[in-house]
């Protein structure tokens, strides 16, 4: 393509024998000057023709372009291959380095910011080549021309070119230059399956084409020309060659000074084809699938920071198990504009499944949705922060919760049971509260909790994990205690507009959770949250029935993060908590992000109530709590069956179950349906394998002969 190249033509010049004693004639080359002038003669007027009148190549494949999803900047996220297999990636001439723009245009159409789609001076000297040597020695092509050229591919002829040249006119009346050369950009080919020079770019230098070398450039130049005989990977120095040959035509024609010349021929031609980006793939894929028309998508993702806690969850997943993962985003709580956004820390791990977004996927919370419980019970003034709680043995019907630890601690402080996530408070205040009504407010809000069975009543488990929720969701009611308790869709896309808020809460019961959360105990290794030289983030963690989900979310008045960690298979992880493997990694993020702003804890609202317990109206002084143990003589020292819990319904894929129990005298033994099982190692978990499907009951029994009972189902 383009001036300086040879035909494909070939050179015919027959003549005929002259008799004896004349002149030779030759009236073949006579012929052909006849033929070329109608041929002239006849293409200016189609050209006139086709200005007026043509509607110009059907721009189809420009259409067909690679799917991009970009940064909040306008770099590239990740992009997807076009419907024809091809990397071609749309791009504008304001988004190309002006030296490569002057340089294209310098070697290709010099005259293609006034020539109307046709050079009349250079199709002219080539005409005149053409007939005074009889083949042809020089192309008229324009970058117009080329851009017609890619968008349909005709064989190699004259009448083709006439075409061409017509469709040439009609473009520049329909796209202007602008629109032109951006076909060119992004349509050119550059080896391979590679179209436009922001694909080559990416490809080959590993950047944006806004920046580029005077060698880069002229590499990206020359490749259009022969792109799979020139490709730098395979042919690198034919690749140099082509390089040096416009790097010197630039040097001529003053387009780049000696120094710059020298400097240009002496880097190295890339000898590898790069990645394209591939950053926020989970949160990329998702996106083109809601919009699969839209080419160019733009995010709110903050690109740097996307980049460096990809890099920290990966080096962080290192350290799990290698069928473990973590997933996270943080959230601008400004404008509920997420900043950040990784599914799965290993994309490419089969073992990790890290194809699967686990941000998105429903899981259960376990202790994460507390706060949320106990904010709905402040506002509706069940409790206050200082109302007396029970943490004590206690049968709600057939449900008996336990702490996590397997302790009680009497009576505490609402403040105090949630700080420390205490479980029988929680399920108290929740009781009270009513699950239905609290289910009930986050469906309005948009939040939906996926109970075991469609048909399922919500039941008082919810305050400990027994419904579903996804950890984007799990951030958005969480952004809302930011927000005075308003929640209001996540924002993905830059134009996205603001979400409709519901109020699930107030703005008093948002404060006073994040209060409390403020002042919660922090993981191991850490120091008190006014010690430390972070961010103070008001922090829940979480973790699911039988060790397999952990969870961690912090916020403050600027960002929420949320952290999950876990197998994506579902299977347990005995030994881990939110506390201890989510948080860390947590705080990790809170690090990237800087200190926060000053003044990022919101002041008590003028209706606070900071008063002493004595001070309160005599019903928010203590939570009546009813007989403990629902009025049953149960011995506090007997075992409990932790996992799983009476009534459950656990999902089996085949795997070992877990089998939890706290209290009792030691040594405890379990029995399935009546058979004992055997007795696990001293200070290992014991898991169960089922025979099959159904129901199961379970009994441990310690060596007192206490006993504990659950029937549980299981199910696919």
């Amino acid at each position: 393509m383009g001036t300086g190249k040879r035909s494909g033509i070939p050179h015919l010049t027959p003549t005929l024998s002259a008799p004896e004693g004349g002149e030779g004639v030759r009236p073949v080359g006579l012929r052909r000057k006849v033929f070329w002038i109608g041929a002239v003669t006849g293409a200016l007027f189609t050209f006139a023709l086709a200005y007026f009148a043509l509607p110009g190549p059907a721009l189809d494949r420009s259409r067909n372009v690679s799917t991009l999803v970009l940064a909040r900047d306008g770099s590239i996220l990740r992009g997807f291959l076009s419907a024809d297999g091809k990397w071609r990636l749309p791009i504008g001439p304001d988004n190309v380095d002006p030296l490569y723009r002057r340089m294209l245009i310098a070697t290709e159409d010099q005259r293609f910011a006034t020539h109307p789609g046709v050079d009349a001076l250079a199709s002219l000297r080539a005409f005149g080549q053409l007939t005074a040597q009889g083949h042809i020695v020089s192309g008229a092509s324009t970058l117009t021309m080329q851009a017609v050229r890619l968008l349909e591919r005709r064989p190699r002829s004259i009448l083709a070119k006439i075409a061409e040249a017509a469709e040439a006119l009609a473009l520049e009346r329909h796209l202007g230059k602008d629109g032109i050369l951006g076909l060119y950009l992004t349509l050119a080919p550059f080896g391979g399956n590679l179209e436009g020079v922001q694909a080559a770019s990416l490809a080959y230098f590993g950047k944006a084409p806004r920046h580029l070398s005077a060698a880069d450039a002229a590499l990206l130049v020359a490749l259009p020309r022969m792109p799979e005989r020139l490709r730098p990977d395979r042919h690198p120095e034919a690749a140099r060659h082509a390089r040096d040959a416009v790097l010197e035509r630039m040097r001529q024609r003053g387009i780049i000074t000696e120094e710059a010349f020298v400097e240009a021929r002496a880097e190295p031609v890339p000898q590898r084809r790069l990645a394209l980006p591939f950053h926020a793939v989970h949160l990329a894929r998702a996106l083109r699938h809601d919009a699969p028309d839209m080419a160019v998508q733009q995010t709110t993702i903050d690109p740097l920071l996307q980049q460096q806690i990809e890099t920290l969850l990966r080096r962080e997943s290192g350290a799990l198990d290698p069928q473990a993962t973590l997933a996270a985003l943080v959230i601008d709580n400004r404008e509920r504009r997420v900043i950040a956004y990784v599914g799965n820390a290993a994309f490419d791990s089969v073992e990790r499944h890290g194809t699967i977004d686990m941000a998105g996927a429903v899981r259960s919370p376990g202790s994460a949705l507390k706060p949320f419980i106990y904010a709905m019970a402040f506002d509706r003034l069940i409790i206050h922060p200082e109302t007396i709680l029970d943490d004590r043995p206690r049968h709600f019907g057939d449900y008996a919760p336990t702490d996590f630890d397997g302790h009680f601690q009497g009576a505490v402080s609402a403040a105090e049971a949630l700080q420390y996530s205490l479980n029988v408070p929680a399920v108290a205040v929740l009781d009270r509260l009513g699950p239905s009504r609290f289910t009930a407010a986050l469906e309005t809000a948009g939040v939906r909790l996926r109970l075991p069975a469609p048909s399922t009543d919500p039941g008082l488990a919810i305050a400990l994990g027994g419904a579903g929720i996804s950890l984007t969701e799990l951030a958005t009611l969480y952004a809302a205690l930011a927000h005075d308790g308003r929640v209001a869709p996540l924002r993905y896309r830059l134009d996205d507009p603001p979400g409709h808020e519901t109020a699930i809460f107030g703005p008093l019961a948002a404060w006073y959770v994040g209060d409390i959360l403020r002042n919660a105990p922090p993981p191991p290794g850490l120091p008190p949250a006014e010690l430390r030289q972070r961010r103070r983030l008001a922090v829940k963690t979480g973790t699911s029935y039988g060790f397999r989900d952990f969870w961690a979310v912090g916020y403050d008045a600027q960002v929420t993060i949320a952290v999950w960690a876990g197998r994506p298979d579902g299977t347990p992880m005995p030994g881990h908590s939110g506390r201890t493997t989510a948080a860390p990694v947590l705080f990790k993020i809170a690090d990237l992000l800087g200190p926060a702003p000053a003044l990022s804890e919101p002041e008590a609202p003028p209706n606070a109530l900071r008063v002493g317990r004595r001070d309160l109206p005599t019903h928010l002084r203590r939570l009546d709590a009813g007989p403990l143990d629902g009025g049953r003589a149960a011995d506090p020292g007997a075992p409990k069956i932790l996992y799983p819990p009476d009534g459950a319904t656990v999902a089996w894929d085949g795997a070992a179950v877990p089998l939890e129990a706290s209290g009792g005298h030691g040594p405890l033994r379990w029995l399935v349906d009546g058979r004992p099982l055997a007795p696990a190692a001293p200070r290992r978990a014991l898991y169960w394998r089922p025979d099959g499907l159904g129901f199961a009951q379970l009994t441990v029994i310690d060596a007192q002969g206490r006993s504990a009972r659950a029937t549980v189902r299981l199910a696919p």
